[in-house]
């Protein structure tokens, strides 16, 4: 009995050898044959692609495609998840109409030259429109000169007289010591003396402070920066571009009537 037994254990390896090596083979003549059909294919792509290389373009058109509206829809995600602070932010100065049906926010800096060269068509286009709001963002980067200027502004707010002051910081070319922009102040019939105080108020530091963070979240750095409803705008804007994502912030508001048309 313990011979049958030995011959049966036995019998019973030989076999589960034997079906291991079947197995064994079977996996590498599939895929011996699967690799066979995967280079006669790619073959045949190859040739195709070599008689129609426009395809090629075409596939590249579309990925571009496919990956710009991806990147779009971050975009749109990151607007939509600090919008209250993009465009009501209390501390933020609103020109235009505040009551307008489309809102405008710009990222600026004084010292900087596109900005400079955006602003006319940007206070053009909001005038003769009407319905605009502009919501204006302090974005000093360009060195301390821009924090001096930007101090600036928003202290003469505290005398109602930010968008004077704001208007003729855009318009002066050049350096701007504290010195020249206590001067501009003054032609403008701002009291200098509470204007260099205010300049100092720890609230205007938490006002930059807290555009930085919010520019931050956007990936803005760089000025001027525009968002026009979920549109966002990086660079100089001319006026014709810029009503047309005014239209077009209509356009979608008008599709979705239970969102605020306001923001």
């Amino acid at each position: 009995m313990a011979s049958k037994r030995k011959l049966s254990n036995l019998s019973l390896a030989s076999l589960a050898v034997l079906i291991g090596l079947m197995l064994y083979g079977g996996y590498h003549y599939h895929a011996d044959k699967r690799a066979r059909e995967e280079g006669e294919f790619g073959e045949k792509v190859r040739g195709y692609l070599l008689a129609h290389p426009q395809v090629l373009r075409e596939v590249i058109a579309e990925l571009k495609k496919q990956d710009m509206a991806a990147a779009e829809a971050e975009q749109r995600a990151k607007l939509a998840a600090v919008s209250s602070d993009l465009t009501h932010d209390p501390d933020s100065f609103v020109a235009g109409n505040p009551n307008g049906d489309v809102t405008i926010v710009e990222f600026f800096d004084y010292r900087c030259g596109y900005c400079k060269q955006s602003y006319p068509d940007v206070m053009k286009t909001v005038a003769e429109d009407g319905n605009i709001r502009l919501v204006l963002k302090e974005f000093p980067i360009l060195g301390d000169q821009s924090v001096m200027a930007t101090k600036a502004a928003l202290a003469a707010g505290q005398q109602n007289k930010y968008i004077e002051l704001h208007d003729a910081l855009m318009a002066a070319h050049g350096s701007f010591s504290k010195e020249r922009i206590i001067g501009i102040a003054g032609s403008l019939g701002i009291d200098t003396e509470k204007l260099a105080a205010d300049m100092e108020d720890p609230k205007i530091h938490d006002i930059v402070s807290k555009n930085y963070a919010l520019a931050t979240k956007l990936g803005i750095n760089g000025t001027p920066a525009f968002v026009v409803g979920n549109h966002f705008v990086p660079g100089v804007v001319s006026a014709e571009d810029l009503k047309a994502f005014v239209a077009s912030a209509r356009e979608t508001a008008a599709k979705s009537p239970e969102t605020d048309t306001k923001t």
